[in-house]
């Protein structure tokens, strides 16, 4: 059975930015649910011993949809979880700093194109900064689609781009969300330590081991 995995930080670690309401709800109810959700469907179809990033891809392959959206939507708010950290300004280590240069001009350059994509996104999704095979790139996914489908592709940062995410505090100003989100929360510690893995090829961020698993 897959868990809900604890917050990397206190309810109301992150305010005035997201507030402990916004996040105690969006944790302990959406989140919740999808992994409720994945439990009931993953044992339907015997996959339930699984690690959850292999459930995301088998649900695709098979084109079980009700289960890649539950199981993706609960990798995506995991991995979502570990892109805040409390409030600081601490950037980028220097060399995901230069190939953010390389590729945006600036640390601004790449806000810049964070904000406009998250914003000019229709509907549901998430906001994600990879590492591909042409360097670094701002994308957008719809409702539950992830990163774990394709190929070549390593998530480094993502902000969820739900209603539910933001509305208790920013109401429909998305752009405000975004703006603040990437000045004030985004984890760059993180983001460093998935950009060291797009190199060494190795697994980055995995969500916790199903409870009945050993390895």
């Amino acid at each position: 059975m897959q868990i809900l995995p604890e917050l990397p930080y206190a309810l109301d670690a992150l305010a005035p930015f997201v507030s402990s309401e916004t996040l105690e709800a969006h944790h302990g109810k959406h989140h919740k649910t999808y992994v409720d959700k994945t439990n009931q469907l993953a044992t339907k179809a015997a996959l339930s011993g699984l690690r959850l990033e292999d459930i995301v891809r088998r649900a695709h392959s098979t084109g079980d949809i009700p289960l890649f959206n539950a199981a993706a939507q609960a990798w995506n708010h995991a991995f979502f979880w570990q892109c805040m950290r409390p409030p600081e300004k601490a950037g980028p280590a220097s060399g995901l700093l230069r190939a953010i240069n390389q590729a945006f001009g600036s640390l601004q350059g790449l806000r810049t194109a964070f904000v406009e994509t998250g914003v000019a996104h229709f509907g549901s999704g998430w906001n994600w900064i990879v590492a591909g095979p042409d360097g670094l790139k701002v994308v957008s996914t719809h409702d539950a689609d992830d990163l774990l489908i394709r190929e070549g592709v390593t998530p480094l940062l993502v902000c969820d781009l739900w209603e539910h995410a933001y509305y208790l505090d920013y109401k429909n100003e998305r752009q405000r969300f975004l703006e603040r989100w990437f000045d004030n929360l985004a984890n760059w510690d993180f983001a460093d330590a998935q950009w060291a893995v797009v190199d060494a090829e190795g697994p980055g961020f995995r969500y916790p081991l199903p409870v009945s698993a050993t390895a």
